[in-house]
C-alpha cells in the first residue's frame, strides 16, 4: 500500500491505484552518474505498437512510428513489397478493410500531426491568450530545481521534506502566477490539505475526475511534467529494489493537479464545459485508429524486410564458412558483444586468421572492490577532494562568484587552452588492479569463472593469449557520456570487469578448481585486459597488470595487429561521421571539448545473433548487430540460452528501442539539442535553465542535416537453436516474453544443424 495508518475512502483507494497503475507507463530516469538504456515503452510494450501509438497520442502528443515519408523511401529502394505488406497485415490488423497496395500507397501521404487530449493549462491559454502550459512547467521547473538538488546549491532545501509540502512552501511565496492574473492560486495552496493523496482527491472532486477518467487524466499529466516524472519513477523503482516505499511520483501528481485546479476555478466560466467534455473523452476506451494500423503495418513490412537482410547475410556466411578444424591458434579475443565491436572483431579476422573473437555481454557480475593502492592515496584523495568542494562553494556562492571569476578565472585559461587541443586519448590513470571480493581457492570464484567461460564456450582448445576486451567512449564535455559506455558495466566503461575477470583466470587455485569441473587451462596460457576507445578505435592491452608466474607471450605482436585493424575500422567509420571541424585524426574527436558528436554510438543496432561465430564470420554487417557467441551442442539443457535471452538479448532490445523512441518522437523520448542543454543536479538536462527535465538521447547523436542516422528498426534476433528451444529460453523471461508476443521483438531460429 502506498497510503498507511489512516481512513481512506474507497474513492480515494481508486485514485490512489490509477496513479500507480499511470505512472508504471513512464520512462524512469536514471541519474547521469549511472545512466543506461531503458525501454522507453517500459509499461507500454506489453502491448501492441497501434495500441500504444493511440494511447502515446492522446496522452504526450506524442507520434511513435517514422514519418511516411521514410516509409515511402524504403519502398522506393525495393525494401518493402507487397508481399511484406500482405505478411504484416495478416499479422497486425487482418480485419482492416484496405487492400496491400492501397495501404502501400498511403505512404505518399502526409502525417497527421498528434493531439493530446488538451489539459485546463492548454484550454486556459487558449481563452486568456497567457501560455500558461509553458508558465506551469517553467513555475515547477524552478521550484523542482532547488528540491531535488543534490548539492550543486549553497542553500539546500529543508531536509526530509516531502515534495508536497516543500513545493506547498514554495508556491505560497510563488507570485508569479498571479502577476499573470491567476487570482487566488495561493488561496487554492493554502486550502491544499497537507497529505498529498488528500490533495490528489480534492483536486479531482474539483475537476470531475472520477474513478474512471483518473487513469487516462493521471497519465496525460504525467507526460506533460516529462523528466520529472521519470525522476519519480526511478525512485518509486529504487525503492522497490530495496523494498521501501516512495511516493515522489505520486506528489508531483498532486502538485500538477493543483495547477490544474487552481487554472480551472480562475477560468470557470470560460473552460468549465469544456473540461466537462474532456473529461469525458478521458473516460472513453481506447480507440485504435485507421491511421495507427496503417503505420503499424508499414513498420512491421519494413522489419520483415529487415529479418530478411539478416537472414541473407548469415546464409551467405554459413555457405562460406569453412569446415571446423581443431587447430591451436595464436590469441583468443574475447569482445563485449556491443554493435561497435563487429566492425573489430571483422577487421582484426581478415588481418590475422590465427586470431579467434568470440562476443559476449560485458564482464560483469563479478563482486569485486577498486582500491588505490595505499593509505597515502586514500588521504591525499581526501585532501583533494575537500579542497574542490571548498573551491566550488566558493565559485558558486552569491556574494563571492564575481570575486572568484576576477582572482581565480585567468587560472583556468591553460585548462581552457589544453582542452581545446586534440589529444591522442589512449588509456591512462586506470590505476592498480581491482581486487575480487573473492577467494580465488573458493568455489564461488569458481563458479563465476565457470559461468564466464561457458557463456561463450570457452572451455577448451585455450590460445596461449587469452584477452577479455572491454570497451568505452573516451568523450569531453558530454553530459550523457555514460549512453556511449558499457551498458552491461552500468553506464561506465568496461575495464574494471575485463581486469578482474583475467586477473582471476590468472590464479592457480582458480585454476585447479576449474580443472575440477572439466575446463583445463594450459599453465602457459596467459590472460589480459584490454579497452576499447569506440570513439577512436583505438585498443590497448594492459599489460602491467600481474599473470603470476606466467611471461606473457606475443603482446607486442598482438598490439601491432590490433592497431592495423584499428585503423581499417576508422577508415571504414570515417565516412559515416561529418568532418572534424578543425581536421586531425578520428581519435582526435573525443578528446575536443567542442564536439558535439564525438561518435554515433549504438545508432544502427537492429540485429541480434547468438551462434558459433562460424555462422556470422565472413560476412559485414555493418556495425549493426550485437553478436554473442553460442553453440548449442554444449547447452543440453537450456540453461545457457535462458541467460542470453534473459539478460544479454533483453539489453539488445532495451538499446534498440532507446534509440528507436528517440528517432522517431525525439520532443518526447530524447534529450534536445546538446548546444543548448544544461546538465542539472547530476539527474538530467534542461532545456537552457529551467523548465521541463529531460533524459534520452540527443539530437546531436541520432540526425545529421535534420535527417535521422538510426533507421528505426526493432530488433530482429536469430539464434542458432532449435525453436522450442528458443520459446522455453523466452518463456523464462516474463520481460522478453512480453516483448516477443506483443511484436516489440523478432526471434527466429538460424539453423546450424
Amino acid at each position: 500500500m502506498l497510503i498507511r495508518n489512516q481512513d481512506v475512502s474507497p474513492d480515494l483507494l481508486g485514485l490512489i491505484g490509477a496513479a500507480e497503475h499511470a505512472v508504471r507507463k513512464i520512462t524512469p530516469l536514471f541519474p547521469l552518474s549511472h545512466i543506461e538504456a531503458v525501454n522507453p515503452f517500459i509499461g507500454l510494450s506489453d502491448a501492441p505498437i497501434a495500441l500504444v501509438a493511440a494511447r502515446l497520442e492522446r496522452s504526450a502528443g506524442a507520434y511513435i512510428f517514422p514519418s511516411r515519408s521514410v516509409q515511402l523511401g524504403r519502398i522506393a529502394k525495393g525494401e518493402i513489397t507487397l508481399d511484406d505488406i500482405r505478411i504484416s497485415r495478416s499479422e497486425i490488423a487482418p480485419d482492416l478493410e484496405l487492400s496491400e497496395q492501397a495501404i502501400l500507397e498511403t505512404a505518399h501521404s502526409a502525417n497527421d500531426i498528434p493531439q493530446a487530449i488538451p489539459t485546463v493549462a492548454d484550454l486556459a491559454a487558449e481563452h486568456s491568450g497567457t501560455d500558461w502550459p509553458n508558465l506551469v512547467t517553467e513555475r515547477i521547473g524552478t521550484w523542482a530545481q532547488c528540491h531535488f538538488d543534490s548539492g550543486e546549491l549553497l542553500w539546500a532545501p529543508e531536509p526530509d521534506q516531502s515534495a508536497w509540502n516543500s513545493w506547498r512552501d514554495w508556491a505560497m511565496a510563488d507570485r508569479m502566477p498571479e502577476i499573470f492574473d491567476l487570482s487566488g492560486f495561493r488561496d487554492t495552496i493554502s486550502n491544499s490539505q497537507h497529505d498529498h493523496w488528500r490533495a490528489i482527491g480534492d483536486a479531482c472532486a474539483a475537476l470531475g475526475i472520477d474513478n474512471d477518467a483518473a487513469p487516462s487524466v493521471f497519465h496525460r499529466l504525467l507526460c506533460d511534467l516529462g523528466g520529472w516524472a521519470g525522476l519519480g519513477r526511478y525512485r518509486l523503482w529504487e525503492a522497490e529494489q530495496a523494498q521501501t516505499r516512495d511516493t515522489t511520483f505520486a506528489e508531483l501528481l498532486a502538485i500538477r493537479l493543483t495547477w490544474e485546479q487552481a487554472l480551472h476555478t480562475r477560468y470557470a466560466e470560460d473552460v468549465g464545459p469544456q473540461w466537462d467534455a474532456l473529461v469525458l473523452k478521458h473516460r472513453e476506451p481506447l480507440q485504435v485508429g485507421t491511421k495507427h494500423l496503417i503505420d503499424a503495418v508499414l513498420q512491421r513490412a519494413a522489419e520483415l524486410a529487415s529479418a530478411r537482410r539478416l537472414d541473407t547475410l548469415l546464409a551467405q556466411a554459413g555457405d562460406a564458412a569453412e569446415p571446423v578444424k581443431p587447430v591451436s591458434c595464436k590469441a583468443q579475443l574475447v569482445f563485449c558483444m556491443d554493435v561497435r565491436s563487429e566492425r573489430l572483431r571483422r577487421a582484426l579476422e581478415i588481418i590475422e586468421p590465427e586470431i579467434q573473437t568470440y562476443g559476449t555481454a560485458g564482464f560483469s557480475n563479478l563482486p569485486l572492490v577498486n582500491q588505490p593502492s595505499n593509505v597515502e592515496d586514500v588521504e591525499g584523495l581526501h585532501i583533494h577532494g575537500k579542497l574542490q568542494r571548498a573551491i566550488s562553494c566558493f565559485s558558486r556562492a552569491a556574494v563571492s562568484s564575481f570575486a572568484y571569476v576576477g582572482a581565480a578565472g585567468i587560472l583556468r585559461l591553460g585548462s581552457l587552452v589544453d582542452s581545446s587541443q586534440f589529444h591522442d586519448r589512449r588509456v591512462v590513470g586506470y590505476g592498480s588492479l581491482p581486487r575480487l571480493t573473492l577467494d580465488p581457492s573458493s568455489e564461488a570464484a569458481a563458479d563465476a569463472a565457470e559461468a564466464a567461460l561457458r557463456s561463450i564456450d570457452l572451455t577448451k582448445d585455450f590460445a596461449p593469449v587469452v584477452v577479455f576486451i572491454g570497451h568505452e567512449a573516451r568523450v569531453t564535455n558530454d553530459a550523457q557520456s555514460g549512453l556511449l559506455q558499457c551498458a552491461t558495466c552500468g553506464g561506465h566503461d568496461g575495464a574494471m570487469n575485463a581486469r578482474t575477470l583475467s586477473g582471476l583466470l590468472n590464479e592457480t587455485p582458480l585454476r585447479k578448481l576449474l580443472a575440477r569441473r572439466g575446463i583445463e587451462i594450459p599453465s602457459k596460457t596467459v590472460f589480459r585486459a584490454g579497452l576499447h576507445d569506440t570513439t577512436g578505435d583505438t585498443v590497448t592491452l594492459f599489460v602491467t597488470d600481474p599473470v603470476g608466474d606466467r611471461n606473457p607471450p606475443l603482446i607486442r605482436w598482438l598490439q601491432d595487429t590490433l592497431d592495423q585493424a584499428c585503423g581499417k575500422v576508422r577508415a571504414e567509420r570515417s565516412t559515416d561521421l561529418p568532418a572534424t571541424p578543425r581536421g586531425g585524426a578520428l581519435y582526435a574527436r573525443g578528446g575536443d571539448w567542442s564536439q558535439t558528436r564525438a561518435e554515433w554510438g549504438l545508432a544502427g543496432c537492429h540485429w541480434f545473433v547468438a551462434a558459433p561465430r562460424s555462422a556470422t564470420r565472413n560476412q559485414n554487417f555493418e556495425g549493426k548487430v550485437f553478436l554473442h557467441d553460442y553453440e548449442g551442442a554444449n547447452d543440453p539443457d537450456g540453461k545457457i540460452l535462458a541467460e542470453i535471452v534473459g539478460g544479454p538479448l533483453l539489453a539488445a532490445a532495451r538499446i534498440n528501442l532507446q534509440y528507436y523512441g528517440a528517432t522517431v518522437s525525439p520532443q518526447y523520448f530524447g534529450s534536445g539539442n546538446k548546444m543548448v542543454q544544461s546538465a542539472y543536479g547530476g539527474i538530467g538536462l534542461l532545456d537552457g535553465t529551467s523548465g521541463r527535465l529531460r533524459g534520452g538521447l540527443s539530437d546531436q547523436s541520432l540526425f545529421l542535416n535534420g535527417k535521422p542516422v538510426h533507421d528505426a528498426l526493432r530488433l530482429i534476433a536469430r539464434i542458432a537453436a532449435p525453436e522450442a528451444a528458443i520459446n522455453a529460453a523466452i518463456s523464462a523471461s516474463p520481460e522478453v516474453k512480453n516483448l516477443v508476443q506483443s511484436g516489440w521483438l523478432d526471434v527466429g531460429t538460424l539453423s546450424q544443424t
